[in-house]
């Protein structure tokens, strides 16, 4: 790849004694949402009052009880946005909307002229601190930055003091993941004791990846070393707010936990400037597949596709995790096939545990349908179709018949790309149920033949049916009616078939119950096979024109 020498490896931190590789994710972190305010100010087409407060209730909806809100000194909408909800006291009193401001008087005090009237709130000061900005923005040294961050605090510390609800501070050095620790940690230290947190009355401390500038192992260093030499832990909520700029913003997030932290700030779907911030949703499930209860209420994934989609009016990527239309779906053949038969074992396992190949969870625990599972197209294979023929319409084909069928389909994949589940069955009606011409049967008689000597032969049919639209009827006799129509056939018709294989099951239950019949057949005389299908509430009627269906399929009529 041209151009690659202008660019430098991004430091490591050299810190040997890290734990978190050893530690494992047990419990949700505090979700923070920043929908309303990252994720907000990265739209094309930024949401209005109406549609900042509807997505607000939503994230109330779905269990987020602290949501950053926005940075009222900053744009009259979302002053106004705040005020609404402080004024309609749209507000729960166990949620606390966090807003953002620089370390600016006019600012701060802008901010709280905004949350007048609110019982308790986040303000979330931040400068950036990384040694690049420095350099090349504020033309600052470590101790100009410094004094802007504790200034900052003083500023909202006074102010709290004469607020008549709660006031949490948050701090963010920005662009943590490009500052040295050692800075970064005197200056979250210079905050912290400006602040004076107490266990009874924390302050958080929120280091954001600002950037994504190197693997997640290094931002897990990074957070496991500031968790450890920070003033006061047992006082500081350590938060993260990762962004998606190398792609890994999720296993940022889940090594950060591992690491020390204690809260993430993200958005539905990974929302935010440039590549997004970290995915909540993605964090979410990956706890929920690994029996963690990430305590939100997304039990209707489909529902937050919906209003995330009208109010961002951006698409929910169709390979999203756990989200895309295409991730609970399957086209590779061998992917159909142990889906298929995973679902079957939980069924007769009657087990509880989830456990099927290629599906990390249940789709119905989310809300999504069983329905686009198995996808056919071109590179399908023959468990897929008899997947789809099962869940959709409850046929059980039998196995020597997969292949059969999935030729069929095959046919059609080619020419036209992926095949409904309707297009499978109108075909599967086309070639085995609606196979009447040119031999069509139409009644069957069954007579039970008795006598004191048991015989070969004991039942005898009567059929009629019509060849060529001619109306015909012949008798036979048999150990069972199939073997008798297949006799009555063999004779009537100057044919050679024999039944190879028969199964057969109930298409539904109760007053109207259905029953499907599958006959395997052979032409004697070419060597062909193939099979027949019959559908009746009746089975022995059932089983006769799946006899039918497969001399029609092998053209002998």
């Amino acid at each position: 790849m041209l151009k690659y020498e202008r660019y430098q490896k991004n430091p490591v931190v050299n810190y040997p004694e890290r734990e978190w590789p050893g530690k494992e994710i047990t419990k949700a972190p505090v979700w923070c949402s920043v929908d309303l305010r990252d994720g907000n100010q990265a739209l094309i087409d930024p949401m209005q009052v109406d549609e900042k407060i509807e997505m607000f209730q939503f994230l109330v909806k779905l269990g987020f009880r602290e949501i950053e809100i926005g940075f009222p000194a900053a744009s009259q909408i979302e002053y106004d946005f705040l005020r609404q909800l402080i004024e309609r006291r749209l507000i729960p009193d166990d949620v606390v909307v966090q807003v953002l401001t620089q370390c600016r008087e006019e600012l701060i005090d802008r901010t709280f002229e905004a949350i007048e009237g609110c019982k308790q709130a986040v303000v979330h000061i931040y400068n950036s601190t990384s040694t690049l900005q420095r350099d090349v923005v504020f033309h600052m040294d470590k101790e100009h930055i410094t004094e802007i961050a504790v200034n900052g605090t003083r500023m909202v510390k006074e102010r709290a003091a004469n607020f008549p609800g709660r006031i949490i501070l948050e701090y963010s050095p920005e662009s943590f993941t490009g500052t040295e620790l050692e800075y970064a940690l005197e200056i979250c230290n210079a905050v912290i004791r400006e602040w004076q947190p107490s266990t009874d009355a924390p302050m958080i401390i929120n280091l954001p990846s600002t950037v994504e500038m190197n693997t997640p192992n290094v931002y897990a260093d990074q957070i496991e070393w500031m968790a450890r030499h920070l003033d006061n832990r047992e006082s500081i909520v350590l938060s993260v707010h990762p962004h998606n700029d190398r792609g890994t913003g999720v296993a940022s997030a889940e090594l950060a936990l591992l690491a020390g932290a204690d809260r993430v700030e993200g958005t539905l779907f990974g929302n935010g400037e440039r590549t997004g911030n970290v995915d909540i949703v993605n964090l979410a499930y990956n706890m929920f597949s690994q029996g963690i209860d990430p305590r939100l209420n997304l039990e209707r994934v489909n529902d937050a596709i919906e209003i995330y989609e009208r109010c961002c009016k951006l698409p929910v990527h169709p390979r999203h995790p756990y989200a895309g239309k295409l991730v609970f779906t399957a086209f590779s053949g061998s992917h159909q096939d142990a889906i298929n038969k995973g679902m079957h074992a939980m069924k007769e396992r009657g087990s509880d545990i989830w456990q099927v190949p290629y599906l990390p969870i249940d789709p119905a625990d989310i809300g999504r349908q069983y329905e686009p599972i198995v996808r056919i197209n071109s590179q399908s294979g023959k468990g897929g179709v008899a997947f789809i023929m099962d869940t959709y319409f409850g046929f059980k084909l039998p196995k020597a018949m997969h292949k059969e069928f999935a030729n069929v389909i095959q046919e059609i994949s080619e020419k036209q790309g992926e095949v409904s589940p309707e297009q499978i069955m109108q075909s599967f009606r086309e070639t085995y149920l609606d196979k009447k011409e040119p031999i069509h049967f139409r009644r069957l008689q069954i007579e039970e033949m008795g006598g004191e000597v048991k015989s070969q032969f004991d039942t005898k049919v009567i059929v009629e049916y019509t060849d060529h639209g001619e109306t015909k009827c012949f008798e036979a006799v048999g150990n069972g009616p199939i073997d008798a129509v297949q006799r009555g056939l063999n004779h009537q018709l100057g044919i050679s078939i024999k039944v190879l294989d028969y199964e057969e099951h109930a298409l539904q239950s109760g007053a109207n119950s259905q029953a499907a019949a599958y006959i395997h057949l052979l032409d004697g005389e070419s060597g062909r096979v193939t099979y027949g299908v019959g559908v009746s509430s009746n089975i022995t009627r059932a089983s006769v024109r799946a006899v039918f269906s497969a001399v029609n399929r092998l053209e002998l009529g």
